[in-house]
């Protein structure tokens, strides 16, 4: 039997919202907080990471023989990841605290938070970047809108076949488009653990190197809970995730940001952004291609 206009309507509508819910952006899920020891394990000075309330909470030491690091149990291709920090407080200049992601050859792939101490009284700065095939030489820099050794806060990285999302809380403060019809190379291929370190890097870590780490201020303490990993694990030379398309991460809503988050990160573009290669007319005389598309100037 034929359907009558109104139910004809109605089908319509539905198929319209249907269509237009599964194109619009979305911010990512909240991270689920779990226990370190469930997601991840110490790769070197182990003494220099103490634990606390079950693993929920660990903290690592830098001193003046070494710092200490951990990393995932699994590699993963592609997923959400994201965890809650403390950073050194107090005069950490020299020192680095890093969570990344990288691959495991030469022609490596990576995707970088790293927080550049700094003398008392002076902000932190947060450093980005993105690794293809082993070439770099995509920093971008930001001074924090808060003080990050005050309080917690949730540091994430969305990455699927799209878009990598940097995130600090709920704010996008870079996105890395795939951009392969442009010529440039994207982290598509290859799985790659999840790493944190907390590290002497006083050679180029603040302001170039001028500023030295003051180890009568040793031991630098910084503080992680979270933990948080929603990925698709798989061996280190697998080049296809088995769930594809079947992840909230890798869903149509996620293949860009919303409104609200492209205002966000405009505000961060312009009210805290310090170092751009997007802009640096010395290093790059043309702009990289993907600049523009990424909404990095």
């Amino acid at each position: 039997m034929a359907s009558s206009p109104p139910a004809l309507c109605c089908i319509l509508l539905i198929s319209f919202l249907s269509v237009l819910t599964a194109t619009t952006a979305a911010p990512p899920r909240k991270p689920i907080d779990v226990p370190f020891q469930k997601n991840y394990v110490p790769t070197w000075a182990f003494d220099h990471i103490k634990y606390f309330n079950g693993g929920n909470d660990i903290q690592l030491y830098l001193d003046r023989n070494t710092g200490t690091g951990f990393q995932s149990k699994g590699s993963y291709l592609f997923g959400h990841f994201s965890m809650q920090m403390k950073l050194v407080p107090g005069d950490s200049a020299g020192t680095v605290t890093a969570f990344y992601l990288s691959s495991q050859n030469s022609e490596h792939d990576e995707i970088d938070f790293e927080f550049l101490g700094n003398r008392s009284g002076q902000p932190y700065i947060l450093q980005t970047n993105v690794f293809t095939g082993g070439k770099g030489d995509r920093e971008q820099r930001i001074y924090l809108w808060f003080d990050p050794t005050k309080d917690f806060h949730t540091y994430s990285i969305l990455w699927n076949e799209f878009q990598i999302v940097f995130l600090v809380d709920d704010s996008p403060i870079r996105v890395f488009k795939n951009n392969k019809d442009l010529g440039v190379r994207y982290p598509f291929e290859q799985p790659m653990k999840i790493y944190s370190s907390l590290w002497n890097g006083d050679d180029w870590a603040t302001r170039g190197g001028l500023e030295k780490t003051d180890w009568l201020k040793a031991p630098f303490v910084a503080a992680y809970r979270g933990f948080h990993i929603d990925g698709c694990e798989a061996s280190a030379e697998a080049k296809f995730c088995a769930t594809q398309g079947r992840r909230w991460w890798d869903q149509h809503e996620f293949r860009d940001l919303d409104g609200p988050q492209y205002r966000r990160l405009q505000w961060v573009r312009q009210k805290y952004t310090i170092d751009n290669y997007c802009t640096d007319r010395k290093r790059y005389p043309v702009m990289p291609p993907e600049c523009k598309r990424n909404r990095d100037v």
